[in-house]
């Protein structure tokens, strides 16, 4: 399995600039836990958003990334359970040819993907896994 270390997608002439547009169900911690998805171990902290995808995937958003990322829609309030969807912004993306696993952050969960699977750049030192049949479903290339 490659491992994949301070990646940076900004140089990779394979890497796609891609954006999400999906409204997700989220619900926010009550106390320090892990929840297991589909790539791997998502630690979360009190308030953290756990969010539940359309295509019913499971994952973890810390809070600080949450809040300017994702709108309230139904008439909640910003911070209360309920559906939420992202603000249009555009990512970086390389789609892997070999099995793979990257750590969310420094010293973060480590996500593995399979050939086929996305490796994703958030921001500098931020990344993530999207299954290839998710990538396929949310995601568009700009």
């Amino acid at each position: 399995m490659l491992h994949l270390s301070r990646l940076d997608l900004t140089t990779d002439a394979a890497a796609r600039r891609v954006v999400k547009d999906e409204a997700v169900t989220v619900e926010f911690a009550a106390a320090p836990g892990e929840l297991m998805s589909l790539e791997g171990p998502n630690r979360y902290a009190p308030d953290d958003a756990i969010v539940t995808g359309a295509t019913g995937e499971r994952w973890v958003v810390s809070r600080d990334r949450f809040d300017p990322k994702y709108v309230p829609e139904g008439g909640i309030a910003h911070g209360e359970a309920g559906t939420y969807r992202n603000k249009r912004s555009v990512v970086l993306a390389r789609e892997m040819h070999e099995p793979f696993s990257i750590a969310r952050s420094d010293d973060g969960d480590v996500l593995t993907g399979d050939a086929g699977d996305w490796v994703m750049q958030y921001a500098p030192g931020d990344y993530g896994v999207v299954k290839a049949a998710r990538f396929a479903k949310v995601y568009r290339e700009v």
